[in-house]
């Protein structure tokens, strides 16, 4: 609450005043903004990979997902973390959110073989992890992208 020092009534009593102090909701604000400045980057996943374009409708992703990377040259990413093709179910495992009742988000690079990208999928199977997501980039459709305007 604020009050007012002015001396316009003569009188030792000092009245009160109805202005809002915004300082601490300033503060909090900061606070805020700084909170998620910080916590955006961790979010994301910065193994860079040529992901392909699909035309379907993208999901919604969840709160944590738990990515799997595979590059071009055929190294394997948990997250951010590069592992070994024999160690990839026991790092999930290491992982608390990586339940095996929760989607594996599967990224792999355009100029990855189909059979490396099965077998990375056998591996996670194998190891308990059935629930996949293939990731890929929204694009558009090749018929509408050869489809000429009508005049």
């Amino acid at each position: 609450m604020a009050v007012s020092l002015s001396e316009a009534d003569g009188d030792d009593d000092l009245g009160e005043s109805s202005d809002i102090n915004v300082t601490p909701f300033i503060d909090v604000i900061l606070v805020l903004l700084i909170i998620f400045m910080v916590a955006a980057p961790l979010s994301t996943v910065d193994v860079p990979v040529d992901l392909p374009t699909s035309t379907a409708t993208p999901q919604k992703k969840p709160d944590k997902p738990i990515y799997v990377s595979i590059k071009p040259d055929l190294t394997l990413f948990v997250g951010e973390e590069q592992v070994k093709r024999a160690s990839l179910v026991g790092s999930l495992e290491h992982i608390p959110e990586a339940t095996k009742d929760k989607f594996v988000f599967l990224r792999a690079d355009r100029g990855v073989p189909y059979g490396e990208l099965m077998d990375v999928m056998e591996l996670l199977r194998t190891g308990g992890y059935s629930k996949i997501k293939l990731v890929t980039v929204e694009g558009v459709s090749q018929a509408a992208a050869t489809a000429q305007p009508v005049h």
